[in-house]
């Protein structure tokens, strides 16, 4: 009789698994492919009702933005102030805010940087006279989105109108110094600046124009996730944002996690800003920002206050306002049309947040 032997069991520990984000999922992104190719449908049809023909309207579109290397670059520099603001809704959002205010922290970022570039442009050597510029325009960002979140925590003041109205108060402030102290007597007829030094502005790195500010939005996107989601505090803003009775039973410091998540979303907003300015403009102009800074909000709803997919949804929607240039050339719309589509998307994209369970 074979006597049994005792079975042993040897302890094997648990591997971690690993997951893949929820959005990766195959279902979600056949989800989000159909709608995309939804909302492609409904503007073809509805340029081809405008006569044009819709067998035109995507070479035209592609053409404009990413197939030519001069309309890439220039798709990516737009991408570089609308990535910013987007970054500045996401990062508030994550502490329960609504930061509307993007397109004046936008605004007071390039009038701080012109405000230091023209003070120091000729004065100090170009690298420091470069960074105080790009600084100066970060804590003019940042101060500005201050004042509503000093009116949300003191004064119960919805950050979201406050940000908002500060918007109109930053354009008029920059409007005055144009045509008041800073304009410039050799301005042809055009409201501007006086032009700032050369070396106060980016260098391009390529023949076709492009410059370092579409690397400092993909540091910052980076940047931007990781601090969220790898370090102390941005847990404790997804707490707070999440369910402030946990966090007020915790004992989490509200108002300060409130104040640095405004701080940080002015300062991010007001580097867009300085960055547009001097990597692009060169000078302060009353059509700086062209609402980038609201077009940044729909891009951080697109993205679900996520810094990486809102960054790509900001070069989205640069380059599909770009394409309305290819559109008027070659298929004779107006290209205004563009926003058809781009308010098409948001749409879509928010039934689609809907279906799936998602909050906004």
């Amino acid at each position: 009789m074979s006597e049994q032997l005792p079975q042993v069991v040897t302890p094997v520990a648990a591997q971690p698994r690993l997951r893949m984000p929820a959005w990766l999922s195959w279902r979600r992104l056949a989800i989000v492919v159909g709608a995309y190719l939804a909302c492609v449908v409904v503007f073809a049809a509805f340029a081809a009702w405008q006569g044009a023909d819709p067998g035109t309207l995507l070479p035209a579109m592609l053409q404009s933005t990413v197939l030519n290397p001069t309309a890439l670059t220039q798709t990516l520099l737009r991408a570089v102030p609308i990535g910013f603001a987007a970054l500045a809704a996401v990062v508030p959002a994550r502490a329960g805010l609504v930061n509307v205010g993007a397109e004046g922290q936008l605004i007071m970022g390039a009038v701080a940087a012109t405000g230091v570039g023209l003070a120091v442009g000729t004065h100090v050597p170009g690298p420091l006279a470069l960074i105080a510029t790009v600084a100066a325009g970060g804590v003019a960002g940042a101060v500005w989105a201050g004042i509503s979140a000093v009116f949300r925590i003191w004064f119960r003041a919805a950050e979201s109108v406050t940000s908002l109205l500060l918007n109109f108060v930053a354009s008029d402030v920059m409007l005055f110094l144009i045509y008041e102290p800073w304009k410039d007597p050799a301005g042809s007829g055009q409201p501007q600046s006086r032009p700032l030094p050369g070396d106060v502005r980016l260098g391009d790195l390529t023949s076709t124009g492009l410059n370092a500010s579409v690397i400092v939005l993909a540091l910052a996107a980076v940047g931007v996730w990781l601090l969220l989601r790898r370090t102390g505090w941005g847990f404790a803003l997804r707490v707070i944002g999440g369910n402030p009775e946990a966090a007020r039973r915790s004992a989490l410091p509200s108002w300060s996690l409130l104040l640095s998540a405004m701080l940080v979303g002015g300062l991010l907003a007001g580097l867009g800003g300085a960055l547009n300015l001097i990597g692009v403009e060169g000078q302060l102009r009353p059509g700086i920002t062209t609402t980038f800074g609201y077009v940044g909000f729909l891009a951080a709803f697109l993205g679900r206050n996520d810094a990486i997919r809102a960054t790509l949804a900001a070069l989205l929607f640069a380059a599909i306002a770009l394409s309305g240039n290819g559109l008027q050339l070659v298929a004779g719309l107006d290209g205004n049309i563009v926003n058809v589509l781009l308010g098409s998307i948001v749409l879509t994209m928010l039934l689609v947040g809907r279906t799936q369970g998602e909050r906004l």
